[in-house]
């Protein structure tokens, strides 16, 4: 069975930094794409950032130059690194492996 838990989120202040990360069992993480999304109220699901098997990273226009994207296959994890974090960065945070997904995790900016 595979899971995927994400920890990490939180309440922070506009311009303060978290660290999410997420810890696939189940599944070997070094065999798939991973990435995260978000979804704000009343929004649809949106990519924040992704990395291949290959490890090239890539993060979306709303967040590059702020988020940081990496991966430890050893430890079957992906991590999530945003700074400069904006009150419009408040979302549900889910981490994806391949095909699965984590049942997210809240974070709140505050301006």
């Amino acid at each position: 069975q595979v899971q995927l838990v994400e920890s990490g989120g939180g309440l922070v202040q506009a311009g303060g930094s978290l660290r999410l990360s997420c810890a696939a069992s189940g599944i070997i993480s070094r065999h798939n794409n991973m990435g995260w999304y978000r979804q704000a109220p009343g929004k649809q699901r949106e990519l924040v950032a992704s990395i291949t098997i290959g490890g090239s990273t890539n993060c979306a226009d709303s967040v590059r130059g702020r988020c940081t994207i990496s991966r430890d296959n050893a430890k079957n994890t992906v991590s999530l690194q945003m700074n400069c974090l904006k009150p419009e960065d408040t979302a549900v945070y889910y981490c994806m492996v391949g095909e699965y997904w984590g049942q997210g995790t809240q974070v709140t900016v505050s301006s």
